[in-house]
C-alpha cells in the first residue's frame, strides 16, 4: 500500500488534541493527523511510526512517505517552519499521513456534499 504524508498547518495545542479525540470517536481508520512543536524529520518519522503501528500499516513504506516529502518539498517545509515559530511555543506542526485509498475516499466525500 502507498501512503501520503503532508504538512496541513498550525494549531494550538489543545484544539488539535480536541480534533484528536473527536477523530478517535469518528473511529477514522486510514488517516492519522500527527503534531510535533518542531518542524524536524526525525520528529515526524517518529510520529509516524507510532500512527503506523496504530493502524496496522507498513511502517517502512509510510516513513518513506514521510522522507520523500521531505526531500521533494523543502519550500513548503520552510514555510511551515516559519509559520510554527511565529505562532509560538503553545502551538504544533501539523501533519497528515494516510493510505491512498483512505485519503481518496475522504476527498470524494467531501465533493459529494
Amino acid at each position: 500500500m502507498n501512503y501520503s504524508f503532508n504538512l496541513v498547518g498550525v494549531s494550538p495545542i489543545l484544539s488539535f488534541f480536541y480534533q484528536q479525540q473527536q477523530l478517535q470517536e469518528r473511529q477514522t481508520r486510514g488517516i492519522e493527523y500527527v503534531g510535533n512543536r518542531q518542524c524536524k524529520l526525525d520528529r515526524f518519522i517518529e510520529s509516524v511510526e507510532t500512527a503506523a503501528s496504530n493502524q496496522g500499516w507498513n511502517c517502512d513504506r509510510a516513513v518513506d512517505a514521510v522522507i520523500q516529502f521531505w526531500m521533494n518539498n523543502s519550500e513548503s517545509i520552510q514555510y511551515w517552519k516559519t509559520r510554527l515559530e511565529d505562532a509560538g511555543q503553545e502551538n504544533l506542526l501539523v501533519a497528515r499521513v494516510a493510505d491512498l485509498p483512505s485519503l481518496r475516499t475522504t476527498f470524494e466525500s467531501l465533493l459529494e456534499e
